[in-house]
């Protein structure tokens, strides 16, 4: 089930959190800030581990490799609860706002009493704020907009979170005895970026013994409604989670209701209806006879509707049923397509594992060529200098070939304000790949951010715009962009666009993607990986590219090597 260093890392973000709101040193919550990204990327699960063990993971020093032990023995953490103490739950929950730090928290609830989302709303509105130094207008916009974002996020997470647990349920389910089938449908199976919560679908000849089996496993903290056909949980992630048990000639009809969106459904249902059916979950049936025609697979329910299967992640209705009658469905990129990963760290700056280790790891997935592109020196907290890249560079061609890929040096460039980036273009010839990615200075207004953007797309040594909507989701909006400009120049300059496949980016969104694949624009899907475990989120990366409706033709670390490094020249 949940992984406890995921856990551990959430205790150490929170510490990290109070020591700010208490108003501790910077350098004290950084500390705890990269213990808890060091743990929660560390590959191997942490439960049991003492505070010598702890101590080999990077960024875990003497002091919270103890606090950690304490936190692994009794499952709390003294120094924690003590800082809960002194500061009110109202005002651990403001920091969850996007644009509200934990210091400027405090100084609200301290100032005005402000003890809740709510509460600072409501102040807001009363113009309390603005006799507060440096509270101004745009931070009441902002802060305005945080609330707004934290609202519609509400129980929703983020798919990483979502897939994982859903994951863990159903291989616990299938082991029951008597389970027969047992699988995750919804937005879940249709890779949604966010999911509220999660259907899952079985088959059995014992549906009280799975439901009794399902009620209680380990991450279960609520049994909401329970039957011998439908039983309902919340768990310790937040998420309500679903479980049905259908007769097993029913799955395929069942499978395909579950999954589609609301709106792709009732498209099929006017499909069968036109052709005197109807069309449930439990079947699809004769209008007049109400006799079973098929219903045991999705093929067979879609084949009788005249369409051929369509991929989940496709179930939108955004065209996906006239392509289907049509017969122009594309051929979706998959995962096995992959040939590459063009957009990775080490712990050279922000990374959690060394160059050789994330290189045997991009080996064991089977990657032809694999690119390493550490962070340039605008971002100054990662310290990067020209000699380390050139010394990352020669230990990169040493180990070229050595795992059986192609390795390729590159450099994540910083796209700063006026669209300029971190090095001249005689350095960046040097390199085989730059990524340019916005880090700062996220509330440009449009007119600005679109020169920006357009700007970097242009340098001839620009390969990729990396995460180009800058989004957190649920923490950050997509910066403020004319979006058919940037897609313009970026299909004239030979750049790709990224898809970002971490689960909190997944950027471009689907949306933006079918946009940009309109004026020609070509991508890049990249793990942006940090740490070994992160290469494995390139199935969300496929998955948001595939509800963008690409084929392997469109991304371009799905193509031969040769192909791969001509177009990264960029016609130079």
């Amino acid at each position: 089930m949940a992984r406890t260093n995921d856990d551990v890392s959430d205790v150490l973000e929170e510490y990290a959190d109070l020591l700010a709101i208490t108003g501790h040193e910077d350098f004290k919550v950084r500390v705890y800030q990269k213990a808890a990204r060091s743990v929660g990327a560390y590959p191997d699960d942490i439960a049991g581990y003492d505070a010598d063990a702890l101590r080999r993971i990077p960024n875990v020093g003497e002091s919270i490799a103890a606090k950690v032990a304490e936190y692994l023995r009794s499952g709390t953490m003294p120094k924690l609860e003590e800082l809960r103490s002194r500061i009110p739950a109202g005002v651990r929950a403001l920091t969850h706002i996007p644009a509200l730090g934990p210091k400027r928290a405090m100084v609200l609830h301290q100032s005005l009493g402000v003890d809740s989302p709510e509460s600072l709303e409501s102040a807001i509105t009363a113009g309390a704020l603005r006799d507060l130094p440096g509270f101004g207008a745009k931070t009441e916009e902002n802060l305005l907009h945080g609330i707004a974002l934290l609202r519609d996020a509400g129980r929703r997470v983020h798919i990483g979170v979502a897939m994982p647990l859903a994951e863990d349920i159903v291989a616990a389910l299938q082991a029951v005895q008597g389970c027969r089938r047992c699988g995750y449908a919804g937005s879940l199976r249709r890779m949604k970026d966010t999911i509220g919560d999660i259907d899952v679908l079985a088959t059995s000849n014992r549906p009280k013994v799975l439901m009794d089996a399902f009620a209680g496993l380990p991450d279960v903290t609520e049994v909401i409604v329970r039957g011998d056909k439908k039983t309902s949980v919340r768990t310790s992630q937040g998420l309500q989670v679903d479980i049905r048990v259908v007769p097993p000639d029913a799955w395929g009809a069942a499978v395909q209701y579950f999954t589609g969106a609301k709106a792709h459904n009732i498209r099929t249902r006017e499909i069968a209806q036109h052709r005197k059916l109807k069309l449930s979950e439990y079947g699809l049936f004769d209008a007049v006879t109400d006799e079973k025609i098929v219903s045991s697979t999705e093929e067979e329910v879609y084949e009788r509707l005249g369409l051929p299967w369509i991929p989940p992640t496709l179930r939108e209705d955004t065209g996906e049923i006239e392509a289907a009658l049509a017969g122009t469905l594309p051929e979706l990129v998959t995962e096995a397509d992959l040939r590459g990963d063009l957009h990775t760290h080490t712990d050279l700056t922000d990374g959690h594992a060394s160059l050789e280790d994330m290189v045997a790891a991009a080996a064991e997935r089977g990657y032809a060529y694999y690119a390493v592109t550490d962070h340039g020196p605008d971002l100054y907290m990662q310290r990067m200098t020209l000699d380390k890249a050139t010394a990352q560079r020669e230990r990169l061609r040493e180990l070229d070939g050595t795992y059986g890929l192609r390795l390729l040096h590159g450099i994540e460039l910083n796209i700063g304000p006026d669209g300029q980036v971190d090095w001249p273009s005689d350095v960046l010839a040097g390199f085989d790949v730059c990524v340019a990615s916005v880090h700062s200075h996220f509330d440009l207004p449009r007119a600005k951010m679109t020169r920006r953007l357009v700007r970097a797309a242009r340098n001839p040594h620009v390969n990729i715009i990396g995460h180009p909507s800058a989004r957190l989701i649920g923490r950050r909006p997509p910066i403020d962009v004319d979006w058919d400009q940037v897609f313009q120049t970026c299909a004239r300059s030979g750049t790709a666009l990224e898809i970002n496949a971490f689960p909190d980016r997944l950027d471009l969104a689907a949306d933006l993607i079918r946009q940009a694949h309109g004026y020609g624009v070509k991508f890049a899907v990249d793990s942006d990986s940090h740490a070994v475990g992160h290469l494995a989120n390139m199935r969300y990366g496929i998955g948001t590219a595939q509800r963008g409706w690409l084929t392997a033709e469109d991304v371009i670390n799905t193509w031969p090597l040769d192909r791969l490094t001509a177009f990264l020249r960029k016609g130079r």
